[in-house]
């Protein structure tokens, strides 16, 4: 495939599994025909050795090092734009969605006869593909969030949430530079920039497993992201979009 790829990793205390996420990824990307490679690994503010694995790599594998601990929306956007790749996946570290699975990404923008500017990961869209599923009460607050989302942002998508997303690389500084909102909520926010600036969007079905160490505050990030949803909302009306 004759495009470079950038892949962008978030990462808070994840000390215990960053090393075989990068082993992973970087031998997916060894087996591809592409022009360019390179991973960044955001941090953000960790306290463990996240940091030092990362920088231990060197070679197409870049630390980039948030002001403090953040949120995953800031490091997500830390990463995207210093990013240099014609295409842009981010992608949880625990690799909940494999990093196979983007080959399914890349087929889908490349579909003719309307080639796409994003791609989006879904559990939504077959749940025949999850190995291992989320609490009850989870997969339940996430399917309400949905509902909420459809509502107040408007968007069509059965799953915003899956951190498995890729965006061609030019959109991704327009939509990206764009983005406010530092925490969860992000994921909803960039795709209600990218439909308001017109870039074409296909939901995905891909393969996904819980992975156990979630950061997720189930209540406070909860309600946070219910709030984000109203946040997009005024930031729109107030013109921060355009």
């Amino acid at each position: 495939m004759n495009v470079s790829i950038s892949i962008v990793i978030p990462a808070y205390n994840e000390e215990k599994r960053l090393a075989s996420t990068l082993d992973r990824v970087v031998s997916f990307l060894a087996r591809g025909a592409w022009t360019s490679t390179e991973i960044l690994v955001v941090d953000d503010g960790s306290s463990d050795g996240t940091a030092e694995i990362a920088r231990r790599y060197g070679g197409n594998v870049r630390l980039l090092a948030n002001p403090g601990n953040r949120g995953k929306g800031y490091a997500v956007r830390h990463g995207m734009l210093a990013a240099a790749g014609d295409w842009i996946l981010f992608t949880d570290a625990d690799l909940s969605a494999p990093i196979e699975e983007m080959d399914k990404l890349f087929a889908a923008v490349r579909r003719e006869p309307h080639r796409a500017q994003v791609a989006i990961g879904s559990r939504a869209l077959d749940r025949s593909l999850i190995g291992v599923h989320q609490s009850v009460f989870r997969e339940n607050a996430g399917r309400l969030f949905n509902l909420a989302m459809r509502l107040i942002a408007g968007l069509p998508y059965w799953d915003t949430q899956c951190g498995f997303k890729l965006f061609e690389g030019a959109p991704a500084r327009e939509i990206f530079r764009r983005q406010r909102l530092e925490r969860f909520g992000f994921d909803a926010e960039v795709l209600f920039i990218a439909q308001k600036l017109k870039y074409r969007i296909v939901e995905v079905p891909v393969r996904w497993s819980h992975a156990e160490g979630t950061k997720v505050r189930m209540l406070r990030d909860s309600v946070g992201m219910f709030l984000d949803l109203l946040r997009v909302r005024v930031n729109s009306w107030r013109g921060f979009y355009r």
